[in-house]
C-alpha cells in the first residue's frame, strides 16, 4: 500500500501530512495562524481558556451615598455577564464580606445558584478575608469553597443590634412622641424604654431566621459537615479551620487554582458593575431605598449604617 506522494504525475498525495510537501504546508499554515492568533483578543484565541471572575465584597445592604452596599441589584449585571461566557467551563467568584442583610444574601446566593444550572456551569468561590454570616451564605452558592489559612469563615447565626437614647433625650430636655394604629406597629424603639415581650418576640423572628440559614447550610454542605456543636452557634473559625470542619473545601487563591484546573494559560476576566455619575458602581450610588425621602434624612441614615457597618467588620478583626 502506498502511503507517500506517488511519483505519477496523475496521481495525487494520499497522505500530505507524511511527506515532505505536506510537512512544509502544516509547518506554512501554523506559522500563518501563529501570526494571525498573536492579534486576536484574548477569549478568541485557541490556546487560552477564559474564567469569568466576579467579586463580592462589602457589607451586605441596600446602597446608599456613604455605603457601597452588597445587593442583588449591584451584583446583577455582573453575575449575569459572567455566566453568559459561553466557552467558559466555570465562573469564580471572590467574596469578602462580613454578612448583613439575610435577605440579600439569599437573594445573591439563589442567583448564583439559579444561572449555573441555566448555564450549566461550576462555580468556584474563593473567600479572602471573611466570609461570615450573609458572606458565608453567598459563599454556600459555589461547588467549591477555596479559602486562605488566615480566612474568617462562619459564624451562623443572626444578630439585631441598636441603641438606646432614653436617658440621653431626658437629658436634654426631648419629649419622644408616637402615634400608631395598631399596638405593636412600634417596637423596640430606641428612645423608648426596652419592653421585655418585644425582645422575646424578636428573638423568635430571629430563630426563624437562623433555622432557614441552618437548613441551607446543610443542603450544601451536608456531606462533608462535621460533627460539631459549634458549628451552628455563631462561631467563626479559621479558613484552615473551616475545611476540618467541612465548611470550606481546601486552600487555594484564584489564578493558582484555576491554572491548575483549566491550565497555565487559564485566563481569569474580571466582571464588573457599569461606573455610573462619580464613578460610583451600578447599583452603588441612591438606591431606591432612598426615594422619597429628603437627601438630608438619606445622609443621616447612611452615616449610621456607615458606622454600623464599620463595626461590622471590626467584629473580626478587619
Amino acid at each position: 500500500m502506498q502511503t507517500g506522494c506517488t511519483r505519477n504525475s496523475k496521481s495525487i498525495c494520499r497522505s500530505p501530512l507524511r511527506c515532505s510537501a505536506g510537512r512544509q504546508i502544516q509547518r506554512g499554515c501554523f506559522r500563518v495562524f501563529s501570526n494571525i492568533r498573536r492579534f486576536l483578543p484574548k477569549p478568541l484565541r485557541d490556546d487560552s481558556t477564559v474564567i469569568p471572575v466576579v467579586r463580592l465584597q462589602g457589607t451586605i445592604t441596600t446602597a446608599g451615598p456613604l455605603r457601597p452596599g452588597l445587593c442583588l441589584s449591584a451584583v446583577a449585571q455582573p453575575l449575569e455577564k459572567a455566566f453568559s461566557e459561553k466557552k467558559a467551563p466555570a465562573v469564580a467568584l471572590i467574596v469578602n464580606s462580613p454578612g448583613g442583610s439575610p435577605v440579600q444574601s439569599r437573594l445573591i446566593f439563589k442567583r448564583i445558584r439559579d444561572l449555573a444550572k441555566e448555564k450549566e456551569k461550576d462555580v468556584l468561590v474563593f473567600v479572602e478575608d471573611v466570609a461570615a454570616s450573609g458572606g458565608y451564605m453567598i459563599s454556600l452558592a459555589g461547588d467549591e469553597i477555596f479559602v486562605d489559612p488566615s480566612s474568617i469563615v462562619g459564624s451562623i447565626g443572626v444578630v439585631s443590634a441598636g441603641f438606646g437614647f432614653t436617658e440621653l433625650i431626658g437629658k436634654i430636655g426631648v419629649e419622644r412622641r408616637v402615634y400608631t394604629a395598631g399596638e405593636k406597629k412600634v417596637i423596640l424603639d430606641p428612645f423608648q424604654p426596652e419592653v421585655p415581650e418585644d425582645v422575646e418576640y424578636l428573638k423568635g423572628l430571629q430563630q426563624e431566621i437562623h433555622e432557614t440559614f441552618v437548613d441551607l447550610v446543610k443542603s450544601r454542605r451536608g456531606d462533608v459537615l462535621a460533627d460539631d456543636p459549634d458549628l451552628f452557634s455563631g462561631k467563626f473559625w479559621t479558613g484552615r479551620s473551616a475545611i476540618q470542619l467541612g465548611l470550606a473545601d481546601a486552600v487555594g487563591d484564584v489564578r493558582s487554582v484555576l491554572k491548575e484546573r483549566y491550565g497555565e494559560k487559564a485566563e481569569p476576566k474580571l466582571f464588573s458593575a457599569p461606573r455610573g455619575l462619580f464613578g460610583r458602581r451600578a447599583g452603588l450610588g441612591l438606591g431606591p431605598v432612598h426615594s422619597g425621602r429628603s437627601l438630608t434624612e438619606g445622609l443621616g441614615e447612611d452615616l449610621i449604617s456607615a458606622v454600623e457597618n464599620r463595626a461590622l467588620w471590626m467584629r473580626y478583626g478587619l
